[in-house]
């Protein structure tokens, strides 16, 4: 995040960008077209998946044209940025479009466990490869790309990066998104209760160095889930339990946990939230795939989960069956610990999926009770 701020804020040069660019999107994106390939054949042979992989191809060969071009040629370098902003729009619809290729292998195929586990450990990669690439053309394209330098709008923004990010704005933004949708699906909504602890500096607004939309992504998805439950659980009630929201800010972290009164969920429940097999939700068609449902694909926690990994950050839920689930985003306070979390392709990778998983060593409780009639002593 520092090298980030650091090269937009002092030496924001599009030919270093350039001649950075063409060397590091490369590596990225054959980094993660290696795994695709490793997917089982009929996930491969998916449409949706092979158009994914197309895109993936285009986009390297577009990149790969500039290899050997001059940084000192202005029109080579304009001609570069035009490009990563057609890769950037180009991919704009990876997630729901390897989503519905993965659906439709579901339902052609079935999942059996290997391939399941396979499955998660692919899509894992493949997102935050996403998120990593889809950094790298923002930060470029919002850098160099338009006429105007500074975006109005956000003019003390280094791209898509706030340097002063200002927590509790962005999560009240996002419930009121929330809120919004809430209401147009159940004709009501849940309040909002938030506090707001600087342990650091006591008094002072909440700020770090951050991606606003990243966090925006995280909060407006565990919003929409805490509503969902809540309204769905209390169905009873005219007036709704209100979702809490506390943000802090320590020496090393900030934390914002977000608790609502849905009922909560069985803790065998708690790692199939995060299981891109699955969701709760009758799933979307793509081409909807632009507006903004209650529900969907069911990777809303998934990818949430993975743009607070990306710099070092996580996200965890714990759930009081019966009552209701606290969700808890940790992200890095010090830019110097936000440091990229990649996926890279080697030989541990490739036998993750080349070898068989081995049997788990530990025993698998029945849920039929045992016959102890066979075991009568003679």
């Amino acid at each position: 995040m520092k090298q980030f701020l650091d090269f937009g804020s002092e030496n924001a040069c599009e030919k270093t960008s350039f001649m950075f660019l063409r060397q590091e999107l490369p590596v990225r994106l054959a980094n993660i077209m290696k795994e695709i390939s490793l997917l089982p054949d009929n996930l491969l042979k998916t449409p949706s998946v092979q158009l994914v992989q197309s895109w993936y191809v285009q986009s390297l060969q577009e990149i790969l044209d500039f290899k050997d071009k001059s940084a000192e040629d202005s029109q080579i370098i304009h001609r570069f940025t035009d490009t990563v902003i057609t890769i950037r729009n180009r991919h704009n619809d990876v997630i729901p479009t390897m989503a519905q290729g993965v659906t439709e292998y579901k339902e052609s195929f079935g999942v059996d466990p290997v391939t399941c586990q396979n499955v998660q450990y692919f899509l894992d990669r493949f997102y935050m490869s996403r998120i990593s690439i889809r950094m790298l053309l923002n930060q470029h394209s919002l850098l160099f790309g338009g006429k105007i330098k500074v975006n109005p709008a956000q003019p003390k923004h280094i791209g898509s990066i706030d340097p002063n990010c200002n927590v509790v704005e962005v999560i009240k933004d996002g419930y009121e998104n929330a809120k919004r949708l809430c209401d147009l699906y159940y004709m009501s909504s849940p309040e909002l209760m938030l506090k707001e602890l600087n342990a650091k500096s006591s008094g002072q607004s909440m700020q770090v160095v951050y991606v606003p939309s990243h966090l925006y992504h995280m909060v407006f998805e565990l919003f929409k889930n805490a509503m969902r439950a809540t309204m769905e659980h209390c169905t009873d009630r005219s007036i709704y339990p209100p979702i809490q929201v506390h943000v802090t800010l320590g020496n090393e972290d900030l934390t914002v946990k977000i608790s609502d009164r849905g009922g909560g969920v069985p803790m065998r429940k708690i790692d199939v939230l995060f299981n891109y097999m699955y969701s709760t939700a009758p799933r979307p068609r793509v081409e909807t795939s632009h507006a903004t449902p209650l529900a969907g694909f069911g990777y809303g926690l998934p990818i949430s989960r993975l743009y607070a990994q990306y710099f070092q950050g996580d996200l965890k839920l714990y759930s009081l069956e019966g009552y209701g689930t606290d969700a808890v985003i940790y992200i890095k306070a010090l830019s110097t610990e936000s440091i990229e979390r990649l996926p890279v392709y080697n030989k541990a990778a490739w036998k993750h999926y080349m070898e068989n998983h081995e049997a788990d060593d530990w025993c698998v409780p029945s849920s039929e009770p045992k016959d102890m009639t066979t075991f009568r002593s003679i």
